[in-house]
């Protein structure tokens, strides 16, 4: 085979398939690396030799090396791309790269927002007696301590609410009902925005969240005032109504709750999807003995 193939693949890239320069740098760089490793497990080893052992071991030692999962996906789709270059010019006779699956992605962890932040928003103290801030209030509160999803809150009637037994009947993902408690901190607000509400405002429908025309309030409403008020407590990139359902996990599991209740809560299938707040809430606990312990 020839000792240029790495040449001709990447002068291909440029003219034949217009590939950027950054990509064209980014598959030289990972072609270059899978070279200088399967050299030094034999010198006798070519590109055309080479099999998915080979490809396994190299990705192996690049997590090794601290390479995180997308720039060990980026060095096998630079292989993939290469050998079906090569096998289309018959360079090689065979693509070992082609069944090769790449390492699993890690999910990134939920954001949440601190206890300590929910309770400077929450403080009655900040807020007004007015319609908008009422109702903003009442938006926050119930998604951060019923854990609802931002069309779970916009899809409420008022039938949904059981002030007797403090629960709220919630319409989650595929038509799924479930029944979510609440406190007397959200049932005095509540009441308080619902007397607000029915005494300023004619709703069109049985909506509990209604904007100033009376109609069933949006998801972008929704997120307009969720944003807008973390944004008083918190500089974190994301400030959307999610957020406030991570931090209710989160929350519960850090006071204990179980993950199973939390999984009910939340409205999630499985529980490995609720799963990822207990790394949260780790991650949290790391930080804390980093700051506190003398060596940490």
């Amino acid at each position: 085979m020839p000792k240029s193939v790495v040449d001709l693949f990447l002068v291909y890239l440029r003219h034949e398939r217009n590939r950027s320069e950054q990509t064209v740098r980014r598959y030289e760089t990972s072609l270059r690396d899978f070279e200088a490793y399967f050299h030094a497990l034999d010198a006798d080893l070519d590109w055309a030799s080479v099999d998915a052992d080979v490809i396994r071991g190299w990705m192996m030692s690049m997590m090794d090396r601290g390479n995180c999962a997308s720039t060990v996906d980026t060095g096998l789709s630079a292989l993939r791309s290469f050998y079906r270059f090569a096998l289309a010019r018959k360079l090689v006779d065979r693509d070992p790269a082609h069944a090769i699956t790449g390492p699993k992605k890690r999910k990134p962890l939920p954001q949440f927002v601190r206890e300590s932040q929910m309770d400077e928003l929450l403080d009655k103290e900040q807020w007004g007696d007015d319609i908008d801030d009422v109702r903003a209030r009442t938006i926050i509160i119930l998604l951060y301590e019923a854990g609802l999803r931002r069309s779970e809150l916009t899809g409420l009637d008022d039938g949904d609410v059981d002030f007797v037994a403090g629960q709220l009947k919630v319409t989650g993902k595929r038509n799924k009902q479930r029944i979510v408690p609440f406190g007397q901190e959200v049932a005095e607000q509540l009441q308080r925005y619902v007397e607000l509400r029915d005494k300023e405002i004619t709703r069109t429908d049985g909506a509990l969240f209604v904007d100033r025309h009376g109609r069933r309030m949006t998801g972008m409403q929704v997120y307009k005032v969720v944003k807008r008020n973390l944004t008083k407590v918190t500089s974190m990139k994301k400030r959307s109504p999610h957020v406030l359902r991570h931090s209710f996990a989160t929350a519960m599991l850090n006071h204990d709750a179980g993950l199973e209740s939390v999984r009910q809560l939340l409205g999630h299938e499985s529980l490995e999807t609720t799963q990822i707040y207990t790394h949260t809430t780790f991650e949290q606990l790391k930080r804390v003995y980093k700051d506190a312990h003398p060596r940490g």
